[in-house]
């Protein structure tokens, strides 16, 4: 993969070509949103901008005007996809690319360098394994399109493989970390600076248009709950409920649900019902109301 600085012999495409988001379908053929997954995972918001073009040979993390784009190539993506078998195999390249832009690389000037595709690399096994990729899904596409051999502007396939395990491990031993012990410190996310209103929402110690109930490992004795509407309301004196936040869907099948509050902080809930904060630590438990 190839990055620059600028790239200004593709102003002309930039300026006039299409835009649009990498879609790969889903366990149920539904369109997956791959940039908002990527950065929901490492709690940040997807400020980037994707461009298809085929003046690329396959993908590139570039800065243009101030605006940090990701070009593919349409066709190579296809291409990685049907080789490694597994549409990971794509969203590990737009991953790789993003690693770039994140780790500052593209603020050099020059081409690729050795020591920034471990980087990238690493950041791309460390994200899929947050998205729900196994070992062999994130390494696939880098097992089928890298070198063997070292060049002065690449590692060599090995390392390259070397390099995406070691962050897809760090991601999966924070995981597996996570379910087992409490989160150091997790305050729950549902506490504005600025106080939501107060609301009524039962006469009753579990109101009637509870779904489910919301407990943070770091104070167990604060009820939370989820009310029909989607609402997150923290309880007060067994009647009165406080909307704290909400939880919104997202399009990420490892967590399919999103908790955001008055501050636009967000935790991200998984199928089974584990609340995540955005290092992968698991800080609460959403379960039916009891």
């Amino acid at each position: 993969m190839t990055h620059y600085r600028t790239f200004r012999r593709f102003a002309g495409l930039m300026l006039a070509g299409w835009f649009l988001i990498i879609q790969a379908a889903s366990a149920q053929n539904a369109s997956r949103d791959v940039l908002r997954e990527i950065t929901d995972v490492v709690g940040l918001k997807p400020r980037f901008e994707l461009q298809a073009t085929s003046q690329v040979q396959n993908a590139a993390a570039v800065v243009y005007n101030g605006k940090r784009f990701l070009l593919y190539n349409p066709q190579f993506v296809s291409s990685v996809n049907r080789a490694g078998r597994t549409d990971w195999a794509g969203i590990s390249i737009l991953a790789h690319e993003m690693g770039h832009h994140l780790n500052g690389h593209t603020l050099r000037p020059g081409g690729s360098q050795p020591a920034d595709e471990l980087e990238a690399d690493e950041f791309s096994g460390f994200v899929l394994r947050k998205m729900g990729a196994s070992l062999a899904e994130a390494q696939a596409a880098m097992a089928v399109v890298s070198d063997e051999e070292a060049s002065p502007t690449h590692p060599g396939r090995s390392t390259r493989l070397s390099a995406i395990g070691k962050g897809w491990q760090q991601a999966n031993t924070q995981i597996v970390a996570s379910s087992r012990t409490a989160a150091p410190s997790a305050a729950p996310v549902a506490i504005a600076s600025t106080p939501a209103p107060v609301r009524p929402v039962a006469n009753t110690a579990v109101p009637m248009n509870v779904v489910g109930q919301i407990v943070f490992r770091d104070n167990p004795d604060q009820r939370y709950y989820l009310t029909s509407k989607l609402n997150v309301v923290r309880m007060q004196n067994n009647s009165m409920g406080q909307i704290v936040g909400r939880v919104t869907r997202s399009n990420s099948n490892s967590f399919p649900y999103i908790l955001v509050d008055g501050q636009d902080r967000r935790l991200y809930i998984s199928a089974n019902g584990g609340v995540f904060n955005n290092r992968g630590q698991q800080v609460g438990l959403l379960s039916d109301p009891s």
